[in-house]
């Protein structure tokens, strides 16, 4: 009988701010995307130490740094900043894929939704961040998806 070597992990996705951090999850065959938590902190030390316990307690084998490109996907400032914090994670997390996706508009697309959803401004405010990592979270495994050729439940992912 021979053990796994390579047992599913899951996907730890990040919407970077520079005050609050969006985190959501995927569940273990890389399906579904579930909104986690949003880390409230100016200081990048504090944040990376709070990913590290996520990475560890979910067991994650990647993590997807949301990359805020410009409309026409040029990197500017923000996206600088998003990369030289990847940097910075990658050194404090070992063992991890750090991965930048697209997110551009996720912002705006969480807040339709909770708006939607019938949420206040303040309500809204509280669950954006989470909601929009949970959103880049789906558009990198629908990509992965498509390029895989899994549909629908079939396939075991990797």
């Amino acid at each position: 009988m021979s053990a796994d070597l390579n047992p599913p992990r899951r996907i730890l996705a990040l919407d970077l701010g520079q005050a609050r951090i969006g985190v959501a999850v995927s569940d273990l065959l890389g399906w579904t995307a579930q909104p986690l938590e949003v880390i409230q902190t100016r200081r990048p030390p504090v944040a990376i130490a709070r990913i590290k316990k996520l990475v560890e307690e979910y067991e994650a084998g990647t993590v997807l740094l949301g990359m805020p490109y410009n409309m026409d996907g040029t990197e500017g400032p923000q996206a600088q900043w998003v990369r030289q914090f990847g940097t910075r994670l990658a050194r404090a997390v070992k063992r991890v894929e750090i991965v930048y996706w697209d997110e551009r508009l996720t912002t705006v697309e969480s807040d339709q939704l909770l708006m939607e959803w019938g949420m206040n401004n303040k309500k809204r405010k509280a669950r954006r961040d989470k909601i929009a990592a949970a959103l880049i979270l789906k558009s990198f495994l629908e990509s992965r998806e498509s390029q895989s050729g899994r549909r629908g439940g079939g396939g075991s992912g990797t």
